[in-house]
């Protein structure tokens, strides 16, 4: 990546979360890192691919964020609490002299956040960097001669397998954010991916055709923008898809691990339940939330009642963890997907 055009980016998009407060300190130098290090591949594609994710995530969370604010609770009783990503007025949130669970507002993405959704492919550009270097990929019928471009069609095979857990990883990972921030919107009430019986918005692993939907249509947009930085101007080995192919195959391997995220969220984490409104209690920064022994005051009828209860899930990973493992098996996944396509062995890396 040229760096007159990845430095200044980057110096964008670190005032845009400093100015806006999206960020806390530790989580902008940590996605200042992580875009360097995207930066530092000899293709534009990853770091393209960084800008295109979080353009969409956050243009995603802006989509009534007021209403989003009012669909679950915070944990802390905070006028900033994270609910997924989105940015809310203060005047949104409210307090009580209880401390009881209040509306959730956006609470500045923490560092954990932030490596929970680059971690997985950061350290792929790395590795791509300790193996290749920093210099442009070169052909696979002249080796010595540099190339001004990086596809598919132009670097050996055993290179491009890390490409593909990139893209393969910002599918995964673009297709969840937009299926969680755009699902919950949906008119009709999400089931839980295990049984299907119908659930309050923001469960674990609850879903929507919404949010399915969302989710494929994030994914096909990283899959068509991977194309546009890959073309296949070149004729491609006998073994490589085609343009419209790795699309569509992109597009679908994104929506698989939005599912696949809904799947670990149900199974892996607890879902908790505020049993005075039946809406879903969530953690700032996408930490777990307590089960509060915690009784009623003031309430008839429902004094010594637990405040809370486990609506379904159990409390083994909160939701940073569920994120980065969902990360890394499309991403290591993705890549032997296309390590059998091209019948290239992964240790060949």
């Amino acid at each position: 990546m040229q760096p007159l055009i990845a430095v200044p980016i980057t110096l964008l998009l670190v005032y845009r979360a400093y100015s806006h407060a999206s960020i806390t300190l530790p989580g902008i130098f940590f996605a200042a890192l992580t875009a360097t290090i995207h930066a530092l591949h000899p293709s534009s594609l990853p770091f393209t691919l960084l800008v295109l994710f979080f353009l969409l995530g956050t243009s995603a969370t802006k989509v009534k964020h007021d209403v989003k604010a009012t669909l679950t609770l915070s944990s802390t009783g905070s006028s900033h609490t994270h609910s997924r990503t989105t940015n809310t007025n203060n005047n949104q949130a409210t307090t009580t002299k209880t401390n009881k669970p209040t509306k959730t507002s956006q609470e500045p993405r923490s560092a954990i956040q932030v490596l929970a959704n680059s971690g997985c492919v950061s350290l792929l550009c790395l590795l791509h960097i300790l193996l290749h270097g920093l210099n442009s990929t070169t052909t696979s019928t002249n080796p010595k001669q540099p190339t001004s471009s990086y596809s598919f069609s132009t670097t050996p095979p055993s290179q491009s397998l890390i490409l593909a857990g990139i893209i393969a990883n910002y599918a995964a990972v673009t297709a969840d954010t937009l299926s969680s921030e755009l699902g919950i919107l949906s008119p009709h009430s999400p089931r839980l991916i295990t049984t299907l019986r119908p659930v309050p918005p923001g469960t674990n692993g609850g879903v929507t055709l919404t949010g399915i939907l969302a989710g494929f249509l994030g994914a096909l947009i990283i899959g068509i923008t991977s194309t546009v930085f890959l073309p296949s101007t070149y004729p491609p080995p006998p073994s490589n898809p085609s343009t419209v192919t790795i699309i569509l195959a992109t597009a679908l391997w994104g929506t698989l691990g939005s599912i696949l995220d809904s799947l670990l969220g149900a199974l892996l984490q607890a879902s908790v339940i505020d049993r005075r409104t039946g809406k879903v209690v969530e953690a700032p920064n996408g930490g777990r939330v307590l089960v509060m022994a915690k009784k009623f005051e003031g309430d008839e009828g429902t004094t010594g009642k637990p405040s809370r209860s486990v609506g379904s899930g159990r409390d083994i990973l909160d939701n940073n963890q569920v994120n980065f493992l969902m990360a890394a098996v499309m991403t290591v996944g993705g890549m032997g997907m296309v390590s059998w396509v091209w019948d290239v062995p992964l240790n060949t890396l």
